[in-house]
């Protein structure tokens, strides 16, 4: 991969993730070239503007002061590979879990597949376990 397209993936990711973290969902539909997420704790797919923009929702909705924060960056030929922390205060319900006011602090890892410099998929991997653990105490 070259450092040019490496740069435009990065902006893209970048962008993505700073629309989720200021909840514009407009934003984050429009840094992909195909709305798609692959959410495996969960065991679902979400496929398109309509289901991507609910679950991204869903989240921002139930976690008013959400914050997903890179901690690592790494590159691979097709994808942009990022650990993280996630952060908020469940204030609505989420994943079925009704809200308690509880703080969330989740290690995980997103890979967003690419097409070239187009956003195509994102995957999250998590330990929902430790999600239930936060949330429900």
């Amino acid at each position: 991969m070259n450092d040019e397209l490496r740069t435009r993936r990065m902006a893209v990711v970048q962008a993505h993730i700073d629309a989720e973290n200021n909840g514009d969902l407009d934003a984050m539909i429009a840094s992909f070239r195909t709305p798609r997420y692959e959410v495996f704790p969960m065991g679902a797919v979400f496929e398109g503007e309509d289901p991507v923009r609910a679950l991204v929702g869903g989240l921002v909705g139930g976690f008013p002061d959400f914050n997903f924060a890179p901690t690592t960056i790494h590159h691979a030929d097709d994808a942009v590979i990022v650990e993280a922390m996630m952060t908020g205060t469940h204030e609505a319900e989420w994943a079925g879990i009704p809200p308690k006011g509880n703080r969330l602090e989740l290690p995980l890892v997103c890979i967003f597949d690419f097409d070239g410099d187009g956003l195509v998929n994102e995957k999250v991997y998590f330990d929902f376990a430790a999600v239930q653990r936060q949330l429900t105490a």
